[in-house]
């Protein structure tokens, strides 16, 4: 008997031992851009509270400015289960689901006020599930801000555009916005368009102020029109057998903490970018072009026609309900 006691009682011992040093679980946060950027600096947040809240059970290792993986390979990578949290610009989804194409469509949000009311919608949210059947849960929308236009010469109205040649990435939607005005799109990674600006490659690319910033867009950019024409957010996002797999209070915690980062990263977003556009200014490196409300008009008239031409692939009534925000 005292064999069997001293048995079990080993066992205990050993089993509470591997308890006791189970290695915490391991997220890798992968992302495209720097930072100093909104992105960056949420990415940045989430790990500094998971490791105070989580210690010794998850730890979070953040990878900036395509040290991993570019935005053309990261959603693969994920899939796979090589990195666990990506926040991939909206537009990156087309192949999962149509609906995001929703904030593509050009000239949609009057501000980032709307945007926000449309993210915090119940369509708005009902769409972070939308991929799940893909694979990939999406966990919450994280703003960067209103995209602008840079370009070699200025862009006042949309002749100006007119066979030059845009960066955009991958979506039909913003493939479609730029043969609108007769330009030519060119589907690249965000990693290049520096390269491809300053070698005159490419003849402009549309962004928001701390991309543009961040990135030294605006050095080899001698025009920025201020177009507030698009959104450019992001959608944290993990997959759907990673985040399953977690126990139920881990993955509480973790979301907890990503929705208190992602609020966080919002904030920044606001104020940089008004701070990096000043900062732009500051450089005189880049003109700034503001437009007047005719030329601004000429735009939307141009640009708006590509909302019917998705219409069916979206839904008309997501789209009357991303509207409605403005309101």
């Amino acid at each position: 008997m005292r064999l069997l006691t001293a048995a079990v009682t080993s066992i205990a011992l050993a089993i509470g031992a591997q308890v006791a040093t189970a290695a915490p679980i391991e997220i890798k946060f992968s992302h495209v851009v720097a930072e100093n950027t909104p992105k960056g600096q949420m990415a940045i947040k989430f790990k500094e509270l998971v490791a105070e809240r989580l210690a010794g059970k998850a730890e979070v290792e953040v990878y900036p400015n395509s040290q991993l993986f570019g935005d053309g390979k990261e959603l693969e990578a994920m899939l796979l289960g090589d990195i666990q949290f990506i926040a991939p610009s909206l537009s990156k989804f087309q192949k999962y689901t149509s609906s995001l194409q929703v904030f593509d469509l050009p000239f949609l949000f009057k501000n980032m006020e709307a945007v926000e009311k449309f993210q915090q919608s119940e369509a708005g949210q009902k769409m972070l599930m939308s991929m799940e059947d893909k694979g990939l849960i999406g966990l919450g929308y994280l703003h960067n801000g209103l995209k602008q236009l840079s370009a070699s010469e200025p862009l006042r109205v949309p002749s100006d555009a007119a066979g030059k040649k845009f960066r955009i990435m991958t979506s039909d939607v913003l493939q479609s916005q730029f043969e609108a005005v007769e330009a030519v799109p060119l589907k690249k990674p965000f990693s290049e368009v520096f390269t491809l600006l300053q070698t005159k490659a490419i003849d402009g690319q549309e962004n928001t102020w701390s991309n543009i910033y961040s990135k030294k867009f605006f050095e080899v950019q001698p025009y920025i029109t201020e177009s507030n024409h698009g959104v450019l957010d992001y959608l944290v996002v993990t997959s759907t057998e990673f985040w399953m797999d977690l126990d139920e209070d881990i993955r509480a915690e973790l979301k907890k903490a990503l929705d208190e980062a992602i609020a966080y990263g919002n904030e920044i977003a606001a104020k940089k970018g008004d701070e990096d556009r000043q900062a732009i200014i500051d450089s005189n490196r880049s003109e700034i072009i503001e437009l007047t409300d005719a030329e601004r008009q000429q735009w939307v008239d141009a640009m708006k026609p590509v909302w019917k031409q998705f219409e069916s692939d979206i839904g008309a009534d997501l789209i009357e309900a991303a509207v409605s925000s403005n309101n």
